[in-house]
């Protein structure tokens, strides 16, 4: 494992895979299992494998979710959910609980249906995948980037940076959102949809909000305002960070609207119901009873809303409803309670940029799902060729839903890979 650099010629290498991420490593695992006398080489054009495995879920892996139904589990991608109906029939997160636990990895699901390792250390992930490669045979090249591949009648030619060649007849490409990946699937007849970020952060132009960072929110009901398009929208926990907004409510809102959002240059309204929970004249009703039983009392000093943290609750009375710091609730007058009342229930933000979500970059675009079978994960436009993972047209939301498709593609690609092998052997035999 982890040779450095290669000179020579592998014909005897039947089955490559070019890129040692997680959906490399997993599809590489699964045909090994299903076809053991096949020769399995993974090239790596990076020094590491499974580099973002390391670091996601900040360092502990967001293995997969804990959603056992496929219907329920495909809303959770803004492209690919409905191709994915089949394959999580036949592979999903039970499956990879199940794999993980049957290789001495406990996993544990956290109240909001995430699943790590119980060691919270992404090492123990990382540890189990490499050990089964080496457990299998599989070999792994690492620096090694493939510069160009070229298909021939006993199937592919592929060139390294370095110079040297490598044959197979079986190809699969784990190469997630890497342009070079996305050139050799170009060049071998594969159309790319432009890679487009999927989950990211707002940007406001508002420094009395973003001296509120690190003010959190459980829940509150977003809406996206798009030119050409629906509202889109979606609740959850809000995080205030010192550039804008954060938080599961917003990285869900990114992924569904990154296309939109990409097209009108991140720029785009929000509109915030930071009481969700309430009925605006529910809302209305808890103002006007404070209005007559705490006249004497300011405003701005004290929040009636329980979910709303206090500096948060100054931000929206004093900055964004105009109350000033000084003025007492009995002197409200109707005009400033339905300020209030708007600014608590549909305040409109407007986004001026994105941000980075550093812990699961994750982009949206890839080989179009009609130009793959997704049975086998084979191409329709190449036979021989497969795809797995993130070169896919295929996004999901924060949670560990991206891993799953990963495993639940590269585990489908690994084993039509291993039929193919074991049918040609079986007519060899012949």
């Amino acid at each position: 494992m982890g040779h450095d650099h290669v000179g020579y010629d592998h014909p005897e290498s039947r089955v490559i895979v070019v890129g040692a991420g997680a959906a490399g490593l997993f599809g590489a695992i699964a045909c090994a299992e299903a076809c053991p006398e096949v020769q399995i080489d993974i090239l790596e054009a990076g020094r590491e494998p499974l580099a973002k495995v390391r670091i996601s879920g900040g360092g502990r892996c967001n293995v997969t979710h804990a959603c056992f139904d496929p219907a329920l589990l495909v809303a959770a991608y803004p492209r690919g959910g409905r191709a994915l109906r089949g394959p999580f029939s036949r592979f999903q997160p039970r499956d990879t609980v199940a794999w993980f636990q049957q290789r001495g990895v406990a996993l544990k699901t956290e109240a909001d249906g995430r699943m790590f390792p119980t060691t919270d250390d992404s090492a123990t992930i990382v540890d189990c995948l490499l050990g089964e490669a080496r457990r299998l045979g599989i070999r792994l090249y690492l620096g090694q980037p493939v510069r160009q591949v070229s298909r021939t009648d006993q199937g592919f030619t592929l060139t390294t940076k370095a110079g040297a060649s490598w044959r197979c007849d079986r190809l699969l490409l784990t190469t997630g959102s890497s342009p070079a990946g996305y050139a050799l699937a170009q060049s071998l007849g594969h159309q790319i949809l432009a890679p487009v970020p999927s989950l990211f952060t707002f940007n406001l132009r508002d420094p009395a909000l973003h001296a509120l960072a690190g003010v959190s929110v459980n829940s509150v009901a977003l809406k996206l305002i798009l030119a050409e398009e629906k509202p889109l929208k979606q609740t959850g926990p809000l995080l205030i960070t010192h550039w804008g907004l954060s938080g599961p409510a917003v990285l869900k809102l990114s992924a569904y609207g990154a296309i939109g959002l990409r097209r009108q240059r991140y720029r785009a309204n929000l509109v915030i119901n930071w009481l969700p929970d309430l009925t605006q004249a529910q809302v209305r009703q808890t103002l006007l009873s404070l209005k007559q039983d705490q006249g004497k009392r300011q405003v701005a000093a004290f929040s009636p809303f329980p979910e709303l943290p206090r500096r948060l609750w100054q931000y929206l009375a004093q900055e964004r409803a105009l109350l000033g710091t000084t003025l007492n609730w009995a002197d409200l007058s109707k005009g400033q309670v339905q300020a209030l009342v708007t600014e608590l229930t549909q305040g409109e933000y407007a986004i001026a940029g994105k941000g980075v979500f550093k812990e699961e970059f994750v982009t949206c675009g890839g080989i179009p799902l009609p130009e793959v079978d997704l049975k086998t994960l084979e191409s329709r436009r190449c036979p021989g060729l497969y795809f797995a993972g993130e070169i896919l047209n295929i996004d999901g939301i924060t949670g560990g839903f991206n891993f799953q498709s990963a495993w639940t593609t590269s585990w489908l690609a690994g084993q039509a890979i291993a039929r193919y092998r074991k049918a040609e052997a079986k007519k060899a035999e012949g």
